[in-house]
């Protein structure tokens, strides 16, 4: 009751302090330029963040006890690299603004996210610059940022990227990259990358070998076009030397990935999406684990890298879901012990492959997560 009182008085303070704010603005605004819009959104950001806040330090203090263990990994890279137990982490999209969601899920699954995931796109706006305020956000909840860097090629001004001769920039576009063509964007994400000081895992252009779903694949671009992208993308990191980066290529388990590799000395990190859509579209059927992520394995293990399973979800169409989940974990880390982490893909609203929204959420199904908290309470940690 005590914390419930302070946070609400805490909060009322940060709405009449914000008030007076945007008051103050407004009169000021009568004999001075400047949008009185800006003003009013600063102080949703005030009430946010002081909200946020409230959250993160009614938490933070169990949480980063919690973590404790984690801290050498977050200093150091080699140790991230070989992790000596399953790293376990989340995206959620409900955790843009604020880690509520996350902390809900953390509570569903009885245990603290090591990995936060997010995803960022390529492109000129100001949403696409590196995500820093997330980073850090992350990293001050004790966790490690793991950031799925998506090419969007056609969100770049035409006047600051020239394309001579090509009405879709995103064909043949790797071969650009690779060229230099976005250095300068490439340049500011490094140099931004280097100044968090900290290790973090960057997964950039995932599924590059699916030729239907991302531009930035074989649709598109020619295996050796994506794997000159890579290494020049890497290349530029290192220039600005942003060696805290952890980079994961990522593949698609069902298509041939061999062309795609970049090199042993460009990658840190296999990446692999396994998710279980079900019966939800004439694509699909009921996938075990084992027949998305067991048939791919014998040939990942080929790279000798620590893998991440990036993407860890199943639907519930027509399936038991409950026995996906079990069956799935309890399957780790004996018979694959090359996986060094698994990120759940809790997504509430996901509408990026099919016409409909599918729903990836667990966090509400005691079902599911007693399952789950039953098999990771087994893994020897």
């Amino acid at each position: 009751m005590k914390h419930i009182s302070f946070r609400i008085l805490s909060t009322l303070t940060a709405i009449t302090i914000s008030s007076l704010i945007v008051y103050g603005l407004a009169h000021a605004g009568r004999s001075t330029k400047g949008p009185i819009e800006n003003a009013i959104s600063y102080t949703g950001d005030v009430v946010k963040n002081i909200e946020q806040k409230l959250i993160v330090e009614n938490r933070e203090e169990k949480r980063e006890t919690k973590l404790l263990w984690l801290k050498p990994y977050a200093e150091n890279k080699k140790l991230l690299e070989h992790p000596k137990r399953i790293l376990l982490g989340a995206f959620d999209n409900e955790a843009r603004d604020g880690y509520e969601s996350i902390v809900s899920l953390e509570d569903s699954l009885k245990t603290t996210f090591p990995l936060i995931h997010i995803y960022a796109a390529w492109g000129g706006k100001t949403e696409e610059k590196f995500p820093a305020d997330h980073v850090n956000n992350i990293i001050q909840l004790g966790s490690i940022p793991v950031i799925t860097w998506e090419p969007w090629l056609s969100d770049f001004n035409a006047e600051e990227y020239p394309v001579a001769g090509k009405e879709d920039r995103n064909k043949d576009g790797m071969k650009d990259v690779a060229a230099g063509l976005y250095d300068p964007y490439l340049k500011q994400w490094a140099t931004s990358a280097r100044k968090v000081g900290k290790p973090f895992f960057l997964r950039f252009g995932h599924e590059m070998n699916d030729g239907y779903r991302y531009p930035w694949g074989p649709q598109n671009n020619a295996p050796e076009a994506y794997v000159a992208a890579w290494q020049h993308v890497h290349d530029v990191f290192q220039k600005q030397g942003a060696k805290n980066v952890i980079w994961i290529w990522s593949p698609h388990p069902a298509y041939e990935f061999k062309e795609f590799y970049p090199g042993d000395a460009y990658v840190d990190y296999i990446g692999v999406g396994v998710l279980n859509y079900g019966n939800v579209a004439a694509w699909s059927k009921w996938w075990t684990f084992k027949e998305i992520f067991g048939k791919c394995y014998d040939s990942l293990v080929q790279y000798k890298k620590p893998i991440m399973i990036t993407e860890f979800g199943s639907l519930a169409v027509r399936g038991n879901r409950v026995k996906w989940y079990a069956d799935a974990l309890q399957s780790l880390p004996k018979q694959y012990p090359l996986v060094k982490s698994v990120v759940f893909f809790h997504f509430s609203k996901d509408n990026t492959t099919t016409q409909q929204t599918l729903n990836w959420y667990i966090k509400d199904d005691p079902a599911i997560t007693g399952a789950i908290v039953n098999e990771i309470s087994k893994w020897k940690q």
